[in-house]
């Protein structure tokens, strides 16, 4: 067992830790769920705690076990002096997206003892800050959705980061709308020449031939997409070679229907190359 890599998985309630078990598990790693952490050393001495064929253990550990903020520290030392090797991945998240989660799923928060959900929250806090601070791994999922979420954990349960292939995800978006808040890359194209100005082409959107047409015509357009797609060929390997999961791409313009959509088009095609597992959403073409 001393040879398996180990992941403690911990944070707050509520920032994801069910979805990150679970890719844990479909990485070819044994899981265990709301560990209490007094029967680790127990578990890990068991005849047959020692499966064949894994990659290694996964165990969630939190504040559902009362008592455990006073007792993983001295467990955890005594087995790193026994020879076992294993990280702690912490996830946490905003109040503003926890509260926001909570709300969605009503689920109980658990601290709650008749106090505010977000006094909770801040409590919990509190009593995780010192296992945060000694976390390999701490990972915001504020903005994730769970297809991201998985995406990264996929990459650090992977013994080499390269066997998770970089999915890329294409957007456009319009700024009148709001930026999105999970891209990696944002480019503003408001100003190549604008469809919404010529009557003809008003009504229609950036996936439609007749304003492609009009907008890659222009010079303007011809000569960004040469400079920006030459600037994609350079990045996307260099983010692939660090071992990112996971890249958006967002592209926006006034109301996200006409330029940026048919850019974000342009960009998708040209990065089918790749062979990346690639998605492309227009957030606001119907706006």
């Amino acid at each position: 067992m001393k040879t398996l890599k180990i992941f403690i998985i911990t944070g707050y309630s509520g920032s994801g830790k069910s979805t990150a078990v679970s890719a844990f598990e479909d990485s070819g790693y044994h899981c265990v769920d709301n560990m209490p952490v007094a029967l680790l050393p127990k578990f890990l001495d068991l005849p047959n705690a020692k499966p064949t064929g894994i990659k290694g253990l996964a165990f969630v550990m939190d504040l559902r076990e009362k008592g455990f903020v006073d007792t993983y520290r001295g467990i955890l030392d005594s087995l790193r002096q026994k020879g076992y090797r294993f990280d702690i991945l912490f996830l946490e998240a905003s109040e503003e997206a926890l509260l926001r989660r909570y709300n969605e799923t009503r689920r109980h928060h658990p601290l709650a003892t008749g106090a505010r959900l977000q006094d909770s929250i801040r409590t919990e806090k509190d009593m995780l800050a010192g296992l945060r601070n000694e976390a390999a791994h701490v990972i915001d999922t504020s903005t994730y959705n769970v297809h991201k979420l998985r995406s990264v954990i996929l990459a650090i349960a992977a013994e080499d980061k390269k066997k998770i292939p970089l999915r890329i995800n294409i957007l456009s978006f319009g700024f009148k709308h709001g930026p999105p808040r999970d891209a990696d890359l944002i480019m503003d194209v408001r100003f190549l020449p604008n469809p919404y100005f010529e009557p003809e082409l008003k009504a229609f959107s950036g996936e439609d031939p007749a304003v492609r047409e009009y907008i890659f015509k222009d010079p303007l357009t011809s000569g960004f997409m040469d400079k920006y797609l030459n600037l994609l060929d350079y990045l996307v390997p260099l983010y692939e070679k660090e071992g990112k999961a996971y890249l958006t791409i967002a592209f926006g313009c006034t109301g996200g229907r006409h330029r940026s959509v048919a850019i974000a088009r342009a960009v998708y095609d040209h990065m089918k190359k790749y062979g990346h597992p690639i998605d492309i959403k227009h957030r606001d073409i119907g706006r």
